[in-house]
């Protein structure tokens, strides 16, 4: 986790470019790279289903919700991607981008092509599918409790309706459209700009470039990374403005309570 923020230290602010200077290295790094790139939005994913479980009107269902289930999803689903993403350790390596500028990337083939359709399938299409799925069902999971109501009870002398069991629930499920509407928003607005990026270079593989034209790809490369890893930096934040019940949970965090 740590080892993209060594790299951006030490080429940054003492000139020095690790990943240039060992094939190893530059590989590993990719392979940290692509590893925690999915496996942010999986997590996000893991916890999408969680909501869809926890507000299911069905107790059953409720009962999958586990602490137990939750740890057998991330360790499998944090090994499936470990393995998964070994192509890189392979496939990486140091490119001469324009005359005595290298830079730690794939080369242009068939594996490009590879890269391109799989950011694009899965990061493009698949997440935020996944994620808009989760977020609506949870919004009608919590929609159906609120239409349930405890039968009346009749007693002597009048007849008394149970308290409701959810009475805040309405409160929270404005909240709750809000915060995933939100994440999934900023998700797909700066996530994009990779796939796109992509698409361009597989397009443009075998058009011979200029040195500015592969300066300048490198500059939106590097942009498009960068703007990759925001929804994840901010969500937190996004949550505190949007929900009252996240600040306060927050707060009796913070203070120990």
């Amino acid at each position: 986790m740590y080892l993209p923020f060594l790299i951006l230290v030490l080429d940054a602010g003492y000139n020095i470019h690790p990943t240039l200077y060992s094939l190893i290295f530059c590989r590993f790094n990719l392979y940290v790279q692509f590893l925690f790139d999915i496996l942010c939005p999986f997590y996000m994913i893991l916890a999408s289903i969680d909501r869809v479980l926890i507000t299911s009107s069905n107790a059953r269902t409720r009962q999958r919700s586990t602490h137990h289930f939750a740890y057998i999803c991330i360790i499998s689903g944090t090994l499936f991607w470990m393995l998964f993403q070994t192509h890189t350790l392979i496939f990486g390596s140091i490119i001469e981008y324009a005359p005595n500028y290298f830079l730690c990337y794939f080369q242009s083939g068939a594996y490009l092509v590879f890269i391109a359709y799989y950011a694009i399938l899965i990061k493009t299409i698949l997440v935020p599918l996944l994620l808009i799925t989760c977020g609506l069902w949870s919004v009608k999971n919590i929609r159906t409790l609120r239409r349930v109501r405890v039968a009346p009870v009749l007693s002597m002398n009048r007849i008394t309706t149970a308290a409701d069991p959810h009475p805040l629930l309405r409160a929270r499920d404005r909240q709750l459209v809000r915060m995933l509407l939100i994440d999934i928003i900023i998700y797909i607005i700066f996530n994009w700009a990779v796939s796109v990026f992509l698409m361009y270079q597989q397009a443009t593989q075998d058009t011979i470039k200029s040195s500015v034209q592969n300066l300048i790809e490198v500059f939106i490369a590097s942009v498009s990374t960068f703007s990759n890893h925001i929804p994840f930096c901010i969500e937190c934040y996004t949550n505190l403005i949007v929900s009252k019940t996240f600040r306060n949970e927050v707060k009796k965090v913070l203070l120990c309570k």
